[in-house]
């Protein structure tokens, strides 16, 4: 399965989807912040950047842009309740991220990350 490094500044939602992600056999490192996240993408390698978009210090879409510079390789994927708003055409994204916007049930969040993960 993935190696999964998950930023998420709200600690309850963090901790589910990490959970949700590893009962699906996923290995989950997660952070809160987005500048911490980068710090260990510096460090480590990983297949899949799942980040949130609003977050403080670092948002979601600056981490994407710096992990996409660091591997090229690394899949992206963000989850977010403003995805209109956060990704405007001011606001350009790594090429081929995934948005899934919030609400979204855990099996759609698993199902997205496989079809990441094969494609």
């Amino acid at each position: 399965m993935a190696r999964i490094i998950l930023a998420e500044d709200d600690d309850s939602m963090r901790r589910f989807l990490a959970r949700a992600l590893e009962k699906a056999g996923h290995e989950v490192v997660s952070f809160g912040q987005g500048d911490v996240a980068f710090e260990e993408l510096k460090q480590d390698v990983y297949d899949l950047l799942l980040t949130d978009i609003v977050m403080p210090e670092m948002d979601g879409i600056e981490l994407a842009r710096r992990a996409a510079e660091l591997d090229p390789t690394l899949k992206i994927m963000f989850i977010t309740g403003f995805a209109a708003v956060a990704l405007s055409g001011d606001n350009p994204t790594p090429q081929n991220a995934k948005v899934l916007s919030k609400p979204f049930h855990l099996r759609d969040l698993v199902d997205e990350v496989d079809r990441l993960m094969a494609a």
